[in-house]
């Protein structure tokens, strides 16, 4: 159901702010808004603006902290397990200061040795680029820094592998140029060359070279030779690597310091969220005055905060031009409230609309449990879904929804796979034959998709005419409940006995039947037009979208048989290659891996349809959505458990 709320107006005293935001904090209830059309006022600008915050500062502390973290998780020596349970804190333990003092320094502590080692790294990485480049001329025994005597000069040259020196030897001599090539090196890429000649004739050699490809390379500001340079280097990066090692080790050490991040990370992100709520405060320096929204269940609570910090308050239903404003705020049981992930992905019903989840949450699981109808896949679903949910408690909103949501779906998928006998598609059945070749020995099965594929589909079929049907009914349900009755009655009222008397003109062959069709779209579906063009256009319009549209998204159901068609397929596939093998070892191995690449594709790809039968289907028939998510003003902890006390 979707959570009436209240719209709060509050003003309260400058000094009872740091009070009130505590406590507001630990209720956990109360989302404040943007002040804007307060702004606009003149009146209002006269008196109030908007209060500073600290945001940027706790950003950038948070910042640090995920830093600090990430670099524990990098170089820390115990490597924590993929499933554990979050550490249990009190409310007052996490909002007290007792150790965040403790964090905050390790935070600066960690940063500061990671920015020593980002600048050791930085430094070692200019000079390895400086070593490689010197590698090449290590068998040069000439000073770098030596350019050449008073009449001859000495150039570096580089110039593609593929250059034949001799050739350009000879083009030198038959141009009568006094000039030495001798290469140093080479590689696959390119050939090192020591170039020595005349200095009046520098410029023309250079002319004769340049069209091979030479180019001249030099090493400015180093002196002595390349050998001699690259022991330096390696010295230097010795030594480099070493400090390295100090800091990396220092990094280890302070995972020790893990536990406390993790609480000051949770605790900057509350503060964070604070200090963007107290941005939309309006203050004068003495009073300040805020908008907000609670649920109306909660106002108790509310009103006993406000009136304990001594707040001047009201408390409205939120009017009709409020709607778009209200946050939305979905309350389900322990069956439904998984279903919040897929409306979440979708978008958040309107406040005035109605929420998706009960609705569609048996259909979701259902179909789930169709597509995906096999025995082995669904025991995996519901033991993943026990395992992660049990180790790890998952946090956030999509975690702690998906789990549950897999762990129906697995209890769907085994129902389904024992009604159509699949447990790893034909595992044991094969696996039987293969051990004793007489066993004629079949899985138990009210039908089977790979014999009875037309029950199959038309079961999907009428499963699709059931769920467009029930979407209906919402809609009508919530038309009726607007005062829109007539609109209810000639449009899915109206639809309702088309199709009920077009079931009774196949089954009869009585014409009448049809004539009723006819009459009744005639005098329903111009409902609403001017004149009667306007009617006889909508009568058109309306049998046309109608039919089609109907046609259409009742024959998108067939992809559930489609998928589970499928999945029995690929696992009697992998299956039959493993019996070939005529050996249960290399049976076993081939089926488990095909069959384990035919559930992870499964998994999502029957999601995946899964959503959009809901999405575009069924939610097309009466969905408004829109909705803006309920943010209060609240505690949110990535890394820690917040326990009753």
């Amino acid at each position: 159901m979707i959570v009436k709320m209240k719209k709060l107006r509050v003003i309260a005293l400058e000094e009872e702010r740091e009070r009130l935001f505590d406590e507001l904090l630990r209720l956990g209830c109360v989302e404040i808004s943007e002040p804007d059309d307060k702004l606009a006022d003149p009146e209002w600008t006269a008196l109030l603006h908007r209060r500073t915050s600290s945001l940027s500062q706790r950003k950038a502390e948070l910042a640090e902290a995920d830093t600090a973290l990430a670099a524990i998780k990098k170089y820390g020596r115990t490597k924590e397990k993929a499933l554990h349970l979050r550490p249990g804190v009190t409310q007052e333990r996490f909002l007290s200061d007792e150790a965040v003092t403790e964090a905050e320094a390790a935070s600066r502590e960690i940063n500061d040795e990671l920015k020593a080692l980002a600048g050791l790294q930085s430094e070692e990485s200019r000079l390895l680029t400086r070593r490689a480049g010197l590698v090449p001329w290590e068998a040069l025994d000439v000073p770098l820094e030596k350019a050449g005597t008073a009449h001859t000069v000495t150039r570096l040259e580089v110039c593609p592998a593929g250059v034949s020196l001799d050739e350009v030897r000879a083009e030198l001599d038959a141009s009568n140029l006094a000039a030495v090539l001798d290469e140093v090196s080479a590689d696959k890429q390119q050939r090192y060359v020591c170039l020595l000649c005349l200095k009046e004739e520098e410029e023309s050699v250079q002319e004769l070279l340049r069209p091979h490809g030479f180019s001249v390379t030099a090493f400015t500001g180093t002196t002595g030779t390349a050998k001699e340079n690259l022991a330096q280097i390696d010295a230097q990066l010795a030594a480099n690597r070493k400090e390295q090692t100090v800091h990396t080790d220092a990094l280890a050490r302070s995972e020790d310091a893990r536990d406390k991040l993790r609480l000051y990370a949770d605790r900057l992100t509350t503060e964070t969220n604070r200090e963007e709520n107290t941005e939309s405060l309006l203050t004068d320096g003495t009073i300040l005055f805020f908008e907000g929204w609670a649920p109306a269940e909660r106002m108790n609570e509310v009103g006993k905060l406000l009136d304990g910090c001594s707040c001047a308050w009201e408390a409205e239903d939120p009017t009709d031009e409020d709607t778009p404003n209200v946050p939305v705020s979905l309350k389900n049981n322990w069956f439904t409230r998984p279903l919040n992930m897929v409306t979440d992905m979708y978008s958040l019903p309107s406040y005035k609309g109605v929420d998706p989840n009960p609705l569609m949450s048996f259909f979701f699981i259902l179909f789930y449990g169709i597509m995906m109808a096999d025995m082995a896949y669904g025991l995996i679903m519901i033991l993943i879904s026990l395992v992660v949910v049990k180790k790890s408690r998952p946090n956030g909103p999509t975690m702690r929804n998906m789990m549950p949501l897999m762990g129906y779906c697995g209890v769907a998928t085994f129902i389904m796979g024992a009604l159509t006998g699949g447990f790893f598609g034909d595992f044991i059945p094969q696996l039987l034959k293969l051990i004793n070749p007489s066993s004629t020995f079949e899985m138990p099965a009210l039908f089977s998709p790979l014999n009875d594929a037309v029950t199959a589909l038309v079961g999907s079929l009428v499963l699709g005419v059931i769920h467009i049907f029930f979407g209906m009914g919402v809609s009508v349900s919530m038309k009726v409940r607007r005062g829109q009755v007539m609109d209810a009655l000639c449009n899915e009222g109206a639809w309702y006995l088309v199709f009920a008397l077009g079931a009774a003109a196949y089954l009869t062959g009585n014409k009448i039947f049809v004539i009723a069709i006819i009459v009744l779209l005639v005098l329903t579906q111009g409902y609403g037009k001017e004149g009667l063009i306007g009617k006889l256009m909508g009568i058109l319009g309306s049998l046309y979208s109608n039919v089609t549209g109907y046609f259409s998204d009742i024959l998108s159901y067939s992809r559930l048989m489609a998928l589970m068609l499928a999945g029995a397929v690929i696992a009697q596939v992998f299956n039959t290659i493993g019996a070939l093998t005529n050996n249960v070892v290399g049976f076993f191995i081939i089926s488990m891996l095909g069959n384990a690449l035919n559930f992870a594709l499964n998994l999502l790809g029957c999601y995946v349809h899964d959503m959009r039968l809901q999405c575009l289907e069924f939610f097309s028939r009466f969905y408004e959505d829109g909705g803006k998510p309920f943010r209060p003003v609240g505690i949110q902890a990535k890394y820690v458990d917040i326990v009753n006390e």
